[in-house]
């Protein structure tokens, strides 16, 4: 199977996806536990291509291929336990891929490693995809001003999911935070701005609690700009937005670094702690997969952020 050439540019060296046998739906490996979002259908349900698919890449980055999962209406999400010493930190993970498709290990699964790794829950958003406005067929570029709506009520209901089950899982409540890469990024700056909007009705007691995060990490983010210069009006900073840390390069030409820029300069305007890392290589899509590119090390950068912060402990997170 073959996706258009934006999705292609999304993924950099990924140039053309086969599909995985049959129709397969994307599990997380044996021993983490999955849990639908919704106690039935998620809200305003839109009809997708088909049914729920997954895809592995030919081409590599980072020397792996990458699997990536569309036409998601049934939004899950999949709890990873840390390993060693537990914090009571919680990050919920966002992949990236356009609002179109989901790279579940890049910016997904393997991200979790690195969380676990460091002393904190992770959660691995599977979010709605394809999402209107975002598709990359829909000729809205540069930048469409709507918001991704299915995409936001799955975070936002994510955030709260992991407060109610704050006690059964060993976590803080006030240390819940979020991290996204490209148009999961978008997604972070969201949840990040738009906490006080009700975007769907409320399905059970989980949504009495709060859906703003405590912290976020926006890695790559795409769609913050309108027009290359001022932010996207649907991603209000305010100075109630929680302390950020963002990761961009330089020559990234899909989203561009105007994109990480201009949030950054709203952040500092609006007095959030916030701390960028802006390299001059590394393009798009690099997840946490290590090369000879230095921007690949932001792992250990964003540890030690999460450490000046007070999200974990000082012993974590010292090396990867």
């Amino acid at each position: 199977m073959k996706f258009g050439w934006m999705l292609v540019a999304v993924l950099l060296t990924v140039s053309t996806w086969a599909q995985a046998r049959g129709t397969t739906v994307w599990q997380p490996a044996p021993g983490h536990a999955q849990m639908p979002l919704w106690p039935g259908k998620a809200p305003d349900l839109k009809p997708v291509p088909g049914p729920e698919k997954m895809t592995v890449s030919k081409g590599t980055i980072g020397g792996k291929s990458v699997q990536a999962v569309t036409n998601v209406t049934r939004p899950t999400m999949t709890v990873y336990a840390p390993k060693g010493h537990n914090s009571g930190a919680a990050v919920v993970v966002f992949p990236g891929g356009g609002f179109e498709i989901l790279a579940m290990d890049l910016e997904g699964t393997e991200a979790c490693d690195w969380v676990t790794s460091i002393g904190a829950t992770c959660v691995l958003l599977k979010y709605r995809v394809p999402s209107i406005p975002y598709r990359w067929r829909c000729n809205c570029r540069p930048h469409n001003l709507e918001l991704s709506v299915p995409s936001l009520q799955d975070a936002q209901r994510a955030l709260r999911l992991v407060r109610a089950h704050a006690k059964a899982w060993r976590i803080d409540p006030h240390k819940v935070g979020v991290m996204g890469f490209s148009a999961g990024g978008f997604l972070v700056a969201e949840v990040s701005t738009q906490f006080a909007r009700r975007t769907y009705a409320p399905v059970d007691a989980a949504d009495k609690l709060s859906d703003r995060p405590d912290f976020a990490l926006g890695i790559y983010p795409g769609h913050l700009t309108a027009h290359g210069d001022t932010l996207n009006p649907n991603v209000p900073v305010s100075k109630r937005t929680p302390p950020t840390f963002l990761v961009q390069a330089e020559d990234d030409y899909v989203d561009g670094v105007d994109q990480s820029l201009v949030y950054y300069t709203a952040l500092a305007k609006a007095h959030v702690p916030a701390e960028m890392h802006l390299y001059a290589h590394g393009g798009h899509a690099f997840g946490l997969r290590r090369t000879k590119q230095p921007i690949t090390g932001w792992p250990t950068l964003a540890a030690a952020w999460l450490r000046s912060i007070g999200m974990i402990g000082p012993e974590a997170g010292s090396t990867r």
